[in-house]
């Protein structure tokens, strides 16, 4: 664990400071809940399917924010659909999604939009972002595990295809009894982009 991670994860400050009621075509009625933390300027955000069964091990995701894809559908990721199946799950079973503002694997829009343009060159998704001088994957989770802790969460089942955010949680003391893996089929768009991510960057996927 970092140290930025370490101090973010004994910050106990975060609280929330807006909930509303939220209903999502399609999938239901959520609570949405906006959390801030004096040591995180962003605004993360929480969508909870109620109800959470006390002693009942909750589904969560962890997604971080992809403006291109989960909001104009892009065609170049998976992360809309991959949104778009966690809210269909949780909407069926209860469970919480916290979205965090880490767009681009936490190297913002702007950045984002560089790599793309790199990428149209011919690099892939991680090549383009050391190109840039950037790193690979600049998420952490820290805000994650302040945001569990908060909702009394220690143990969970996690909605993702992703190894490192499973070794993310289990470093801050969150038991992931059970991973979910979301099965998005791949577009003449995005396969290579998927294919990147399985042989690169070691997610579970199946793309053939």
């Amino acid at each position: 664990m970092s140290t930025h991670d370490f101090q973010i994860a004994n910050d106990d400050s975060i609280l929330p400071v807006a909930t509303s009621t939220l209903p999502i075509k399609n999938k239901g009625d959520f609570i949405m809940t906006v959390f801030k933390s004096p040591s995180d300027a962003a605004e993360h955000f929480t969508l909870v399917k109620a109800p959470l069964v006390p002693n009942q091990v909750p589904l969560v995701r962890i997604h971080s924010e992809c403006v291109t894809g989960d909001v104009f559908g892009s065609a170049k990721c998976d992360c809309g659909a991959q949104l778009s199946q966690s809210l269909s799950l949780i909407g069926e079973q209860g469970g919480v999604i916290i979205y965090l503002r880490q767009e681009g694997r936490g190297i913002g829009l702007a950045n984002k939009l560089k790599a793309y343009a790199l990428q149209e060159e011919g690099f892939d998704t991680v090549d383009a972002n050391l190109q840039l001088g950037l790193p690979v994957d600049n998420r952490d989770y820290a805000v994650a595990y302040q945001i569990l802790n908060y909702l009394g969460i220690d143990v969970l089942r996690l909605l993702t295809n992703n190894p490192h955010k499973v070794n993310a949680l289990e470093r801050f003391g969150i038991e992931v009894s059970e991973r979910i893996p979301l099965k998005i089929a791949p577009t003449p768009q995005n396969r290579h982009y998927l294919s990147t991510k399985q042989k690169k960057l070691g997610h579970y996927l199946s793309i053939d």
